[in-house]
């Protein structure tokens, strides 16, 4: 009685109608939740917003404790399930003035619905995938910014003392002058002392902006790719695995058919 029990509620939260309702939740306790910060909003409708996200937060506590119930420890086996309970979880602490700021991280629940569009899914997995690329291209990059602060340091600290007075100063300026956030009016201004050290920042910015952080576009592209063409190998083989479950079904049938036939006539 209690694994068929079981059996139907999970049958219930693996629906997509389940799963879809709790979507329509979690995307209305968001707007609800950004409605909270609005101080027009709260003095007008205060009372219903705060009904509407006690309401949401039962139904995410009624729906991950059937979660469980239908999985058992199986559910913590999934990242997203573990990410919702602890999220879930942090809801449930008391709203004091030392903890309320935690209640607004019920927030990030939106992100399952990376978890359910195919095209979103491949970024974030693309993502990931590019990691290890990323962190040996995050690596040159700093490499090149170091360099970059030593050498503007000793050239420019007693020209622009503001900007490379000191090492942490030049690393600051060196990443600046990367975002491409303000950087003219630092090379300016130690230009109207040493004029040709537009060389030092016209290089810089070629070999960090132009080249290094392209790299790591190409990188994450590289690895968006490689994801879409495993999806579709994988969809590719999940097809003819079907196919030939497909045909295993339609010979089945047809040696019984025949058997029947045969004892037909025998008879």
């Amino acid at each position: 009685m209690i694994a068929a029990g079981r059996e139907s509620v999970r049958k219930l939260v693996d629906s997509s109608r389940f799963q879809q309702a709790i979507i329509g939740v979690i995307v209305l306790n968001a707007i609800t939740l950004g409605a909270e910060t609005s101080s027009t909003l709260v003095a007008n409708v205060g009372g219903l917003l705060t009904f509407l996200d006690n309401a949401a937060l039962t139904i995410f506590v009624v729906e991950i404790s059937l979660r469980i119930y239908a999985h058992g420890w199986r559910y913590f086996r999934d990242p997203w399930s573990v990410f919702d309970f602890v999220i879930v979880a942090i809801a449930l602490v008391p709203a004091s003035e030392s903890f309320s700021v935690l209640r607004a991280l019920r927030i990030l629940r939106v992100l399952r619905l990376i978890a359910l569009v195919p095209s979103m899914r491949r970024v974030v997995n693309g993502l990931l995938t590019a990691v290890p690329g990323m962190a040996s291209i995050a690596l040159l990059l700093a490499l090149i910014i170091y360099v970059a602060g030593v050498m503007g340091t000793k050239l420019f600290s007693d020209v622009s003392p503001e900007y490379f007075g000191s090492l942490g100063a030049t690393l600051f300026t060196m990443f600046q002058t990367m975002t491409g956030e303000g950087w003219p009016d630092v090379a300016r201004q130690v230009m109207e002392v040493k004029p040709y050290a537009w060389v030092f920042f016209v290089v810089y910015i070629l070999i960090t902006t132009f080249a290094v952080l392209n790299l790591f576009i190409a990188v994450v592209v590289s690895a968006m790719e490689n994801e879409v063409v495993a999806e579709v190998r994988a969809e590719e083989a999940e097809h003819a695995a079907q196919e030939q479950v497909a045909l295993e079904q339609i010979l089945t049938e047809l040696r019984e058919l025949r058997a029947e036939v045969a004892a037909s006539r025998g008879a």
